[in-house]
């Protein structure tokens, strides 16, 4: 009789043991816990956050707009910006309406698959914004550089293969994310210090090992980012050989304004990546976890808030739009072939235009 009882007593150990096991293989939700520390100031940092996401937004669908419309903006240049607004409106939008619910309405919850998902996105995109990024600064190289071949090697097949090609790099590499995050034992609990799942911050929840993990990770970044990063420093280099080798004054000038917008672009959006990629590495006992995760949200907040604003002052042919469709004025498709004409010209004759 006790024989059995210690027997019965087994079995229910042993199937509460394998239901505990199930249950941490694989949680149904998480908790996104918001910014660690400054729980009491959520509500004052949602209101810098909303604001950008407001302006990002109207900045981002302003510009395809006006791409889409304005026959003088159908040129190479635009249509990679266009790219970008598209990356930028993703990017933002995959994080930033359910970090306003975490500030605002305390809606913490988040599925498992969703969480997936929501990461699946955020690094898929942001990999897909250094992409672009790099297809721009070619863009510039060969309008500088050769400006006479421009049309004719930036032809609309090569600029739609060339998207594509980064859109797949960011799909092909991050899909293993999530993978190898499904995979992953659960048992530390389910609560995430952070405003959206990114992929470590998930992992970490793990008890099982996530070196597999840390070594993608790097592995991708230094794929994506540091292939993206050798690219523009080298277009940049030869457009600085290209555009030093001009013996006017005026037409360095005006070579390096076309290039300002961008290279503002890669400002804001490698420097909270870089602070980001080595804080976590080499500062993580010093810097507080708050800072981390503000930084990680300026990182999809800056770029698409940033980029409209700075493409609108920097470039000429974007103030002339906006003005043309706020004065009520509108310039038939010849005159404003004729503009690109005149643009391309200035281009051959060595001054190239913003």
């Amino acid at each position: 009789m006790f024989k059995a009882s210690l027997r019965n007593r087994g079995d229910h150990s042993s199937i509460i043991v394998v239901m505990l096991n199930h249950t941490e293989w694989s949680p149904s939700t998480l908790i996104l816990n918001g910014i660690p520390g400054l729980e009491d100031r959520q509500i004052w940092i949602s209101l810098p956050f909303c604001s950008m996401y407001v302006m990002a937004m109207a900045g981002n669908c302003g510009l395809l707009y006006l791409i889409y419309h304005e026959a003088s903006l159908h040129r190479p240049m635009y249509y990679f910006l266009a790219m970008l607004s598209l990356t930028d409106l993703v990017m933002c939008s995959s994080t930033v309406p359910k970090v306003l619910c975490i500030f605002w309405f305390h809606l913490k919850e988040i599925g498992f698959d969703d969480c997936l998902v929501q990461m699946f996105f955020i690094h898929s995109f942001t990999g897909m914004e250094s992409g672009v990024l790099m297809l721009m600064a070619l863009d510039r190289y060969v309008a500088i550089c050769y400006p006479l071949r421009y049309s004719t090697i930036l032809t609309s097949p090569v600029i739609i293969r060339s998207g594509l090609v980064t859109f797949l790099r960011g799909v092909l590499l991050i899909i293993p994310f999530t993978f190898l995050t499904k995979r992953l034992p659960y048992c530390r609990g389910n609560i995430i210090p952070h405003t959206y799942c990114d992929h470590m911050a998930v992992a970490k929840l793990s008890c099982g090992n996530i070196k597999v993990n840390a070594i993608y990770g790097l592995m991708v970044a230094l794929l994506i980012g540091g292939f993206d990063i050798l690219c523009i420093t080298v277009s940049y280099t030869m457009i600085l050989r290209a555009v030093v080798s001009l013996s006017s004054a005026d037409a360095r000038q005006k070579a390096f304004s076309t290039c300002t917008a961008h290279i503002c672009a890669i400002v804001f959006s490698y420097s909270p990546a870089f602070f980001s990629f080595f804080s976590h590495r080499f500062g993580h006992h010093t810097i507080p976890p708050s800072c981390h995760i503000i930084v990680a949200n300026i990182y999809v907040l800056l770029p698409p808030t940033m980029n409209p604003i700075v493409y609108g002052v920097k470039t000429k042919q974007i103030r002339d739009c906006v003005v043309r469709i706020f004065s009520g004025r509108r310039v038939s498709r010849l005159s404003c072939l004729a503009g690109t004409q005149y643009s391309l010209d200035s281009f051959c004759r060595g001054l190239p235009i913003s």
